[in-house]
């Protein structure tokens, strides 16, 4: 197997037991979104252990980049398999998952037992408040590292306009963008090169993977035999739960969304969220658009993959429609059902597709393909910040039709001063003072309870 590094290979090689311990390690400490999930294997695979190289640490996140659903854990998942197969895969996958996915099941469990309590009101009044800020660094951050030049600019104001203002497909935008960067590496590949991710190289690490990296046969017979694999696995629970509780249960639904959202959203938790929220709270009405930044808030402050607040989504639509079972195990049904079919197609993605990008290292086409897609994601992120922003600051938001224009409209009478000002809070703490996420959503939490102690009641829609 072509090793994408061309760094010298030392003697030491992670045994299973050493690297489980590393990804319990990353899985519980994995907050911060995929920015941050990204740096801290960063900082622990390459810099601290040096059992993978930059440049080869760097090719495993851009074909991350390239799939649908979350780069981070998919990230964890492909290096797992670099170090020790399919089994080192699945164990890095699934404890990247685990703990967040516990720790957000309690959290919603609390929030739809006792949602209607004024002091979780007031908590996540200041938390949504809070959201909007990080949201908005996340879009600063992602555009210093992508927009390098006046073509990606241009990439991702398109794609900003394509689905802020006339609602194109997510797909639609990312696959233009793949093809435009495709073709500008073949003609311009000085300005469709793909940017890097986490940190500058020093030359210096290396990795051992070239004499231990998995011996994987590329033929059809095990492509099916991963395909039939992990799609029986995909659909088992979808096919138990119909065959127990009938075809009419809201879980149905449940999983035919999720499924869907797994293989259609492209580019990251931030990008996947505009979806999500749209489908979720206009089309099943399964949450109202405050809620969906109640789940974010959650989500935010808990580690593993942003992408989890679909396990929040998931609980609330069964446990408002729990059908003969009861609310509390309907909901916990539902975001179990929720993040499986999230998930399982991840393991899909990298055990079909990474012994094949392992040998494409270097590759101009798919390096500029990437650099655009990247560029595209940042445009879809400022809508997820301003979409974000609309339902925060305002009370009411109209929806502006002209043609094929359809975009959100807010109400600046319904203007609510109480979060535009616990916004700005929020603002200053990231961007002035660098707190840090966790910090700045505690502090806004607890803005958003002492609101509530002085005021005797929740200011703005919760």
């Amino acid at each position: 197997m072509n090793n994408p590094s061309s760094d010298p290979v030392p003697a030491g090689h992670p045994t299973f037991h050493e690297a489980l311990a590393v990804w319990i390690r990353i899985g519980l400490l994995s907050f911060g979104g995929p920015a941050g999930q990204i740096a801290l294997m960063h900082r622990m695979l390459v810099e601290e252990k040096r059992w993978i190289s930059e440049a080869r640490f760097l090719h495993a996140l851009n074909y991350c980049m390239l799939l649908p659903g979350p780069e981070a854990q998919q990230l964890a998942t492909y290096i797992g398999w670099l170090l020790h197969g399919v089994r080192g895969g699945i164990v890095a996958g699934t404890l990247f998952v685990l703990p967040g996915f516990c720790v957000i099941l309690a959290l919603s469990t609390a929030y739809a037992l006792y949602q209607e309590t004024a002091w979780l009101g007031a908590l996540f009044f200041g938390l949504k408040a809070a959201v909007l800020a990080v949201v908005i660094e996340a879009v600063i951050r992602v555009g210093k590292r992508a927009l390098k030049n006046r073509v990606m600019l241009a990439i991702a104001v398109l794609a900003f306009v394509a689905i802020f203002a006339f609602r194109l497909p997510f797909p639609v935008i990312i696959a233009a963008a793949a093809l435009a960067g495709w073709l500008g590496a073949r003609f311009r590949p000085d300005i469709f090169m793909a940017q890097g991710h986490g940190g500058k190289s020093d030359g210096g690490i290396v990795d051992g993977l070239a004499a231990r990296a998995p011996a994987t046969d590329l033929g059809l017979k095990r492509a099916l035999t991963v395909i039939v694999l992990c799609g029986a696995l995909w659909v088992a629970p979808v096919l138990l739960l119909g065959l127990i509780l009938g075809w009419k249960t809201v879980f149905t639904p449940i999983a035919t969304f999720f499924s869907t959202m797994a293989v259609v959203t492209f580019g990251g938790a931030y990008a996947v969220l505009a979806y999500v929220a749209q489908q979720a709270v206009e089309t099943y009405q399964w949450l109202k658009p405050g809620e969906m930044l109640d789940g974010l808030a959650l989500a935010e402050t808990t580690p593993g993959p942003l992408i989890l607040v679909l396990v929040y989504v998931g609980f609330l639509a069964a446990f408002r429609d729990p059908g003969t079972l009861s609310p509390l195990m309907a909901g916990v049904m539902g975001a179990t059902l929720t993040t499986w079919v999230t998930f399982v197609p991840c393991f899909l993605w990298i055990f079909l597709g990474a012994p094949h990008i392992e040998r494409l290292a270097g590759n101009r086409a798919l390096s500029g393909a990437l650099s655009a897609v990247t560029a595209a994601v940042v445009g879809v992120i400022l809508n997820l910040a301003i979409w974000f922003g609309l339902h925060t600051l305002f009370g009411k938001v109209a929806t502006l039709r002209a043609g094929p224009l359809d975009m959100p409209w807010p109400e600046a009478a319904s203007l609510d001063p109480a979060a535009a000002f616990v916004s700005l809070v929020a603002m200053l703490a990231l961007f002035r003072f660098r707190l840090g996420m966790i910090p700045t959503l505690a502090l806004c939490g607890a803005i958003g309870l002492g609101w509530r102690a002085l005021s005797g009641s929740v200011m703005g829609p919760i």
